[in-house]
């Protein structure tokens, strides 16, 4: 059985992306969950990642004496490895289409990623306005968002983003966990959407043991100092 190595579920959206395909779509891994302390090369996060992954970051599968890291690689490979889990939207077009929005993700949406990191567990409403205010990056990806998402729901007719569940959904939960997080406003079809990737069960595990963790990381906390 392959082993994905994670960081913590409340904080780490790359990890959460392979967790929640491999999850929803039945694929079965051991979880090896290496907790943040720091990124400081002494750490012992650093310490344990860098030792199966060069540049020492989650999430990382490793299969047998293969290890894949990188979020998109790691796709990639499970699509490859298991065919009859279509992973991939079916037609040519619609694959095409969707390796290039999660291409976007993986590269794209820095001021939205930049400035609403994940933190599951948290509130953060206020936050939100401030930012939508303050910084009209975080608008422009927002309004992007909105617009991939609406013309595929349409375009598919739902309820995900290519009609079924596909890697797509999977990169894009953790958008959804920062949109909800910050209250940041989105049509109701959109809203409607998040809620129903937070509804499937992979996702709705993920959010679990994120909110059991009870973990107060400081590095990964831009607007609180305590959990309280």
């Amino acid at each position: 059985m392959s082993k994905l190595y994670i960081g913590n579920k409340n904080y780490s959206s790359w990890s959460m992306r392979p967790w929640v395909l491999m999850t929803q779509a039945g694929i079965p891994f051991e979880e090896v969950m290496v907790r943040f302390d720091s990124f400081d090369a002494t750490s012992q996060f650093k310490h344990v990642i860098g030792a199966i992954n060069p540049v020492a970051k989650v999430p990382v599968l490793v299969d047998g004496d293969l290890a894949v890291w990188d979020t998109l690689a790691i796709a990639e490979y499970l699509a490859e490895r298991f065919p009859e889990k279509q992973l991939w939207p079916q037609g040519v077009a619609e694959r095409a289409r969707a390796r290039s929005i999660c291409a976007e993700m993986h590269s794209g949406f820095t001021n939205l990623r930049g400035n609403c990191p994940m933190n599951i567990e948290a509130s953060l409403p206020e936050v939100g306005a401030r930012l939508l205010a303050e910084q009209p990056g975080v608008q422009e990806d927002l309004d992007r968002i909105v617009q991939m998402w609406t013309e595929l729901l349409e375009t598919h007719g739902g309820p995900m983003l290519f009609g079924a569940f596909t890697i797509a959904d999977a990169f894009f939960a953790p958008v959804g966990m920062r949109i909800r997080g910050y209250g940041l406003p989105v049509p109701p079809a959109i809203d409607a959407y998040i809620a129903r990737v937070a509804a499937l069960p992979g996702v709705a595990a993920w959010i679990a043991g994120a909110l059991a963790e009870k973990t107060f990381v400081a590095f990964d906390e831009p607007y609180r100092t305590s959990r309280d």
